[in-house]
């Protein structure tokens, strides 16, 4: 999925490529499994790629679960999770315990990709280092630059912040030390004039 011409800070995403590595970190959620499956169909050496390979999967934000697919490919190590935050401390343990060499792959919705990005980033790579592909939900997970609160999937534009309850315009900006679009209130110089909410993510 490409997304139109927007602001400079606005994410890019491209298709996954198996890399040489001394191990291999996927992580997608919903339809990003598809982009897993592509890359080890298209991958050079798909066997020994699957035998140092973990991979983290999560339904997406639609709901769509393919986890079946992809523990067929009997991976070294698959773990399904319900959500990213559940899946968080096993994401953070692989980081930290990684060692030169392990390529990293994130696919399927902008929250969790954003989010794999974050963590490594945290754990002192550089954003580059996540190979990305976006599949799928186009929701948008977005901080209220009010209240800093974070309101996940939002499909809406305008939307009520979940944190403070202020009518929101959800802009392109994009942070990804907070891996979140950017929420502005709409109705700040008039109270209560807020055009009517359009699903402008799915």
């Amino acid at each position: 999925m490409h997304a139109p011409p927007s602001i400079p800070s606005r994410p890019v995403y491209g298709t996954l490529t198996a890399r040489p590595g001394r191990g291999h970190l996927m992580v997608a959620d919903g339809e990003g499994a598809e982009a897993l499956l592509a890359m080890v169909a298209q991958a050079e050496d798909a066997s020994n790629l699957l035998a140092t390979a973990q991979i983290i999967y999560m339904p997406g934000p639609n709901g769509t679960d393919l986890s079946d697919r992809l523990q067929a490919l009997t991976p070294a190590r698959f773990h399904r999770s319900p959500s990213f935050a559940a899946a968080l401390p096993r994401l953070q343990k692989v980081l930290a315990d990684a060692h030169m060499g392990l390529q990293i792959y994130a696919a399927g919705s902008e929250g969790l990709i954003g989010q794999v990005q974050q963590q490594a980033m945290f754990a002192g790579l550089p954003w580059q280092a996540v190979q990305t592909e976006h599949r799928g939900s186009t929701v948008r997970r977005v901080q209220c630059v009010h209240c800093k609160g974070i309101t996940e999937n939002v499909r809406t534009d305008p939307f009520v912040c979940s944190h403070c309850g202020l009518n929101l315009f959800v802009r392109d900006h994009y942070s990804r030390r907070i891996a979140a679009f950017q929420g502005v209130n709409i109705d700040a110089e008039d109270p209560g004039l807020v055009p009517p909410a359009q699903e402008r993510f799915a």
